[in-house]
């Protein structure tokens, strides 16, 4: 009976410490962002001409608590400027069979949230476009700003990695290399571990 009221004080000690711990910024915790209408880019090309195709339905999380970083797109939402183009496009890309173009991946540099200048970062991950996944290094900037975190990013895919057939009109095949890039703010989430 004497120990009961030690034991009484421990659990009053820790569960004021969990409620203490809960009530702590977020940031303390790690934090995630989010972003719904990020911006996705690609340029491709055929001899003298180019084109652009975009969609600003680019959807994205990266969760500074265990440094994961996912990204995703419906390739339905991606135009060009003109409708034929898209519809040979999404045939191209099976987009029926193979909707989403995603990444998923980890921070492999460190981030300091507390800086609010442009920070260089690489992440490492899995980039799947046409049902085919394969591991990419990617480099880009993430930045906190007042509206959460920017993130830019570019690189170039080989069309040939993900088993697309560079479409083309008579003698002329659209170039096998695309230049890709996305640039987004995602917004402070709480962490809900």
């Amino acid at each position: 009976m004497k120990y009961l009221p030690k034991r009484y004080v421990l659990l009053v000690v820790l569960t004021l410490m969990y409620f203490l711990t809960a009530a702590l910024p977020a940031s303390v915790h790690g934090q995630s962002y989010l972003t719904k209408s990020g911006h996705v880019e690609f340029d491709s090309s055929v001899p003298l001409h180019s084109f652009t195709g975009i969609s600003d339905r680019l959807v994205g999380k990266i969760n500074l608590a265990d440094s994961t970083v996912d990204f995703y797109v419906d390739v339905h939402t991606l135009e060009t400027g003109i409708g034929k183009r898209d519809r040979d496009m999404l045939k191209t890309l099976e987009a029926e069979k193979h909707p989403f173009a995603e990444f998923y991946g980890k921070l492999v540099t460190t981030f300091n949230p507390q800086n609010t200048q442009p920070q260089d970062v690489t992440v490492e991950g899995d980039f799947k476009v046409h049902g085919v996944s394969n591991p990419v290094t990617l480099s880009g900037t993430l930045q906190k700003t007042s509206d959460g975190l920017q993130v830019q990013a570019e690189w170039t895919l080989n069309m040939k990695d993900y088993n697309i057939k560079p479409p083309g009109i008579l003698f002329y095949r659209v170039s096998e290399k695309i230049e890709a890039s996305i640039s987004a703010t995602l917004s402070s989430q709480q962490n809900s571990k």
